[in-house]
């Protein structure tokens, strides 16, 4: 069953990167089996959250189509995921008065898992932290993490006076836990950085399609 969006949980789509390793441009908007990633990744985290943003510079427009709110960084000169937090946490506190938590999710991640609030807000809560990482194959993914929106002011900090560019080098400043998602068939955090890794998301969209969809 698909979790029920959380109206204490904004959501942010990370769509900024600029992909040098598959030739510029908006990895987001390739196509995996027919249908842009950025796709996929609103159609997994759209109903975990309320509300929900792209982050990505440049013209919005090329984004229009899928029908959200795009938000450019407030911190110039591509400062990484991390503005992107910045800026989504700001919206969020603008635009969605009583949310308490913004969650991250990569937009080249076309399996990630379709109850990533739930199981981050669970890490939160029973750890009492501020921020929760997913993990999987021993492996953490701070591009997908869980983030109280208290720490806005000192994300700010760090992000313009102190030139802090590393998410988890911020986030360990503060109480951190992490939630370890498993799959039999691939690791749901499987991204695609370069042209090769694009054929192989394909065939594992196959075994995805085959069995259960990862949770």
């Amino acid at each position: 069953m698909t979790p029920m969006s959380n109206p204490m949980v904004g959501g942010l789509l990370l769509a900024g990167g600029q992909a040098r390793r598959m030739g510029g441009g908006d990895k987001c908007l390739l196509e995996l089996d027919g249908r842009p990633m950025l796709e996929r990744a609103i159609e997994r985290l759209h109903p975990q959250v309320a509300p929900l943003v792209i982050s990505a510079n440049g013209d919005p427009g090329r984004f229009l189509a899928f029908g959200l709110p795009v938000i450019a960084d407030m911190v110039p000169g591509f400062a990484g995921p991390l503005a992107g937090i910045l800026t989504g946490m700001t919206w969020l506190s603008d635009t969605a008065p009583g949310t308490e938590w913004l969650v991250t999710a990569a937009t080249d991640t076309p399996f990630f898992p379709r109850d990533l609030v739930v199981e981050l807000s669970a890490a939160a809560r029973r750890n009492g932290a501020e921020v929760a990482f997913a993990a999987s194959d021993g492996r953490t993914h701070p591009v997908f993490g869980l983030w109280h929106l208290s720490l806005r002011g000192d994300l700010a900090r760090a992000l313009t006076r102190e030139g802090e560019r590393k998410i988890d080098r911020f986030a360990a400043r503060h109480h951190v836990t992490r939630a370890t998602f498993g799959n039999e068939r691939l690791d749901p955090f499987f991204n695609v950085n370069r042209p090769e890794d694009l054929t192989e998301a394909a065939r594992l969209l196959e075994l995805v399609e085959e069995g259960s969809q990862p949770h």
